[in-house]
């Protein structure tokens, strides 16, 4: 694919116009391939489009929609009078090293769970959502900076299809060409490798958790569950029978020593390591390294869901813990409802090799397979770089509201909620500065106010030693409902600062 000669670059990148997909998309990718996996080094300097399509047997209108492409993933950068380069930023979109834990003799084996337990009392009720937008709702995207138009051409263009290819069912597993597509950008921009196989299409993350729990858990079997922690995932596996034991939560992630003292003899353990839900760390690698060790000593699973993994504002990508899994004890759970929209209700998950064929078997025996019209236009929408390109523009938009938050919360916030610094995601997190204010109380006060805010501890199991204070969503308004939202919370705050 790549020939090195006195220390240049020469494109010879195959073009096959035998196969379905077009030659921009084919061009396209592999150029993009070759600068996430460093052979195109940033500061490289491109040949320009005139040249890469005599080299290529190409169009110069090809040539330059390719370009035009990598440059609004920031990928390539135009110097006036220079030509084109690798950008600088182009290194720092490269997953880094993934954290390895020594596999050998880790022994494999499944369950399926035998029933669905009667809901456990801390079986807690998620908050319903709006349908407008309003401070400071959480986990929702900006629906109007969605590009709209183009879901709908690669829709109606599906739906011209023949019929016999768009009307049947579809697979239990997911769309083959959505699970090829879907690997190849997990490989590229989270550092995951894995086979088409590995992966299942489902109904959102909330159906994966269940399909997990049901299958790997007999009821009675001890989770490790991060305390607070998502509380839809909580649900699914208290309604699968589980035992869960509530794994505090420091600066470093789930406390892995905390829970082989509370429950040594555990099933499962569920964690959100690029960015803990709710509380916004970052799990560090030692931390990873003995989830991982601990997992594969007692012969457990790990549920890795990474809810909003591909928004991170500091240009420093972090590992999944799936990329480290060289025992096979973790599996995956992603979700277009963040990056995409929730209505969508379209996730995935990937697990473990070895577990790929039970998953299947057990997958085709009761499921029928999320929507095939669904699957087919996402594929397309992440083929053709659309995916890519919608990414990095949120990207851009969340990073402009977390900033306005922060600095509205420093004029107005003083004294009255300690806001942590997010770098991450949808949510910020702060506590209270006064320990008599009430939680639920200040939420009753902000919805009269027009608000919407989560105390911390409706995301806790057990609530001793976990601090007070609220989840605030900052990813569904513009900074001027950011700038209203925060000098209206101010009020409530003051009202309640006794």
């Amino acid at each position: 694919m790549v020939k090195r000669s006195s220390g240049e670059l020469l494109f010879s990148i195959a073009v096959d116009r035998a196969i379905d997909k077009s030659i921009t998309t084919q061009v396209y990718g592999a150029m993009h391939q070759m600068i996430l996996s460093g052979d195109l080094a940033a500061g490289k300097r491109l040949p320009s489009t005139r040249i890469l399509a005599k080299e290529l047997g190409i169009s110069r209108t090809t040539a330059m929609a390719v370009f035009e492409r990598l440059t609004s993933e920031g990928l390539i950068e135009s110097r006036t009078g220079s030509g084109s380069f690798i950008s600088n930023s182009a290194g720092a979109a490269r997953p880094r090293q993934p954290l390895l834990v020594d596999a050998q003799g880790a022994p494999m084996s499944a369950t399926l769970a035998d029933i669905i337990s009667d809901a456990s009392p801390r079986f807690f009720q998620r908050l319903s959502h709006p349908q407008t937008p309003r401070p400071f709702m959480t986990g929702l995207p900006d629906y109007k900076a969605f590009p709209l138009a183009t879901w709908a051409r690669l829709t109606a263009k599906h739906w011209r299809e023949p019929r016999e290819e768009i009307m049947g069912y579809s697979d239990a597993a997911g769309d083959p060409h959505l699970r090829a597509v879907l690997a190849e950008h997990l490989r590229s921009n989270r550092g995951i490798s894995c086979d088409p196989e590995q992966i299942f299409i489902v109904n959102g993350a909330q159906q994966a958790f269940d399909l997990i729990g049901r299958m790997l858990l007999n009821p009675g079997d001890f989770v490790w569950f991060e305390n607070p922690g998502a509380i839809g995932a909580r649900n699914s596996l208290i309604a699968c029978g589980a035992r869960m034991v509530p794994v505090p939560v420091d600066d470093e992630g789930l406390s892995v020593a905390e829970g082989l003292r509370m429950a040594p003899n555990f099933r499962l353990a569920f964690v959100t390591p690029s960015h803990q839900h709710p509380m916004g760390v970052e799990m560090s690698l030692q931390r990873r390294g003995e989830l991982l060790a601990a997992a594969i000593r007692h012969q457990a699973w790990i549920i890795e869901d990474d809810y909003d993994g591909e928004f991170r504002y500091d240009n420093r990508p972090l590992p999944t813990l799936k990329s480290g899994d060289a025992g096979e004890r973790v599996i995956y759970v992603g979700t277009f409802s963040k990056t995409m929209f929730p209505s969508l209700r379209l996730g995935f998950y990937i697990v473990p090799k070895p577990l790929a064929a039970v998953f299947k078997r057990i997958s085709g025996a009761f499921l029928q397979g999320v929507p095939s019209s669904i699957q087919a236009v996402m594929a397309a929408f992440i083929e053709e770089g659309h995916f890519a390109t919608h990414l990095r523009h949120m990207r851009e938009i969340y990073a402009e509201r977390h900033a306005a938050f922060h600095a509205a919360a420093q004029r107005h916030l003083g004294g009255l909620l300690h806001v942590k610094r997010s770098v991450a995601g949808f949510h910020v997190v702060g506590t209270f500065a006064s320990p008599a204010m009430d939680e639920d109380k200040i939420m009753i006060d902000a919805a009269k106010a027009g608000l919407v805010v989560s105390p911390i501890s409706r995301f806790c199991i057990e609530q001793s030693n976990v601090e007070r204070g609220l989840v605030l969503g900052v990813s569904a308004i513009d900074t001027r409902m950011i700038e209203e939202g925060v000098r209206t919370l101010a009020r409530v705050l003051e009202a309640n600062r006794g």
